[in-house]
């Protein structure tokens, strides 16, 4: 399909009227629309699955494990606690507004939003968010990726057979497309990708002053610091599943690891052997082994490393691990978003150092530390600036039931997931219930030096 500006225009302006006659405002019509969402995609899921293989490769076990799955989850989680979540919050009003001693506080929707989903996890980062839009109210116009087309023509399929337009409405095509939809004007975006098309959307939106939650890699990726003390073969195993998952094209993956150099023989042999175990000597050939989005990512990889091995008709290029990198080398100073990985050596006693300079770049959207000072670790999650991440661990912060997710800076803006996925969607609105008598006068004109030390006194 052909988009033009007076279609989008129009998809945009049916919402709006949608929206206005007040039927979304029902927290029990939300919940029967997110029923028919969690339906749709049970329904669907093969044919979902089939789409991911397709644009991605991902096995069906993979594509249940990163997208269906999760995505599941997410819309149970959200059933599970809309009706409180959007119950209307009951303040004392205090005693600088007697009389008036009650006021509410409404979570009301924004209207009319746009999500702009990406290609690495089309189902879960398409339908995840929209299930937090629906959560807390909004119509949407959801502009999929189109580097990931069996995934948008499912999408395209289950929302036209389960909603109306004028209530959700998948749109395809490529950036001219989202262009278009970013022509108009929307009650709130949000946007997951890359912190470069980031720029462009807060752009945009800044025209009519729309508020925008960013989803963002950062732009110099993702460490995992790997200490003298870790439990190497682990921490190995763990960072090579990280990197095999969807081939690197995570958002949240390991972009690069610093191992401290006492023990980098020994933990390099252990990710070595980890790979091998998890996806054979060949991955290219293993049909579990998503594949790339593009010959163009293909080729890219091959360029940052001057060769590495694969199938390029295939779009599968083998997870390749280079050793030493410099921290400052360039390929350390940018996100991959791909199975490379360079591993940076340091030394265990300048582990301070190595933070500061992690500091000292980019906020990541992910953390990882490995290692058996757990009061180290904690001291260094709970002070540096990222988005999420985890101890002795990869990933799997994004598992857990009501906790947000999201970046800083570079990484992102905004966070979701859960209530906060709701909280996202809405905005608070403060009403306070005036009284009609016993009105003090003391914030009236005239202010006379009695009223003044009145309000001194009450003041103290």
């Amino acid at each position: 399909m052909t988009y033009t500006q007076e279609y989008i225009h129009d998809v945009t302006e049916r919402q709006r009227a949608f929206f206005r006659t007040g039927q979304t405002l029902d927290v029990s019509w939300r919940i029967e629309q997110l029923k028919k969402l969690k339906q749709a995609v049970l329904d669907r899921q093969e044919a979902l699955q089939a789409a991911l293989y397709e644009d991605l490769g991902k096995s069906p076990a993979e594509a249940w494990l990163c997208d269906i799955g999760p995505l599941l989850l997410e819309i149970d989680e959200t059933l599970r606690g809309v009706r409180r979540w959007a119950r209307p919050e009951r303040r004392f009003s205090g005693l600088t507004c007697f009389p008036s001693t009650r006021t509410t506080v409404y979570k009301m929707p924004y209207g009319v939003t746009l999500i702009i989903s990406p290609y690495n996890f089309p189902v879960l980062l398409s339908l995840g968010v929209l299930a937090a839009a629906m959560a807390g109210g909004n119509t949407t116009v959801l502009k999929a990726s189109s580097k990931s087309p069996a995934s948008t023509r499912a999408l395209q399929e289950l929302i036209a057979e389960t909603f109306p337009e004028e209530y959700i409405t998948v749109i395809g095509g490529g950036h001219d497309a989202a262009d278009l939809c970013l022509a108009e004007r929307f009650d709130k975006i949000f946007y997951t990708g890359s912190p470069a098309v980031g720029r462009h959307i807060l752009e945009a939106a800044a025209k009519n002053l729309t508020p925008v939650a960013l989803e963002l890699g950062g732009e110099t990726g993702n460490w995992a610091v790997v200490r003298r003390d870790a439990d190497l073969k682990d921490a190995a195993r763990k960072i090579a599943f990280m990197k095999l998952c969807n081939a690197g094209q995570v958002c949240i993956n390991i972009n690069q690891v610093a191992v401290a150099k006492e023990v980098a023989r020994e933990f390099l042999a252990e990710l070595r052997a980890a790979f091998t175990k998890q996806i054979g000597e060949k991955p290219e050939a293993n049909p579990e082994y998503p594949k790339l989005i593009s010959p163009a990512v293909y080729d890219k990889c091959e360029r940052l490393i001057f060769g590495g091995t694969g199938d390029r008709a295939a779009c599968r290029f083998a997870p390749t691990v280079f050793y030493p990198v410099d921290a400052d080398e360039e390929i350390v100073q940018h996100e991959l978003f791909c199975p490379l990985l360079p591993v940076v050596p340091f030394a265990d006693a300048d582990i301070d150092d190595l933070m500061t300079l992690i500091a000292s770049r980019e906020h990541p959207l992910a953390l990882y530390v490995f290692t058996k000072d757990l009061a180290w670790a904690r001291r260094v999650m709970s002070s540096q600036q990222y988005g999420g991440g985890c101890i002795n661990e990869v990933c799997m912060h994004m598992m857990v039931p009501g906790v947000p997710f999201n970046g800083t800076g570079h990484s992102g803006m905004g966070a979701y997931h859960g209530e906060w996925g709701f909280r996202e969607f809405t905005h608070p609105s403060t009403v306070l219930t005036g009284r009609t008598h016993l009105n003090l006068s003391l914030r009236e004109h005239p202010y006379s030096k009695r009223k003044l030390k009145f309000l001194k006194m009450f003041e103290k």
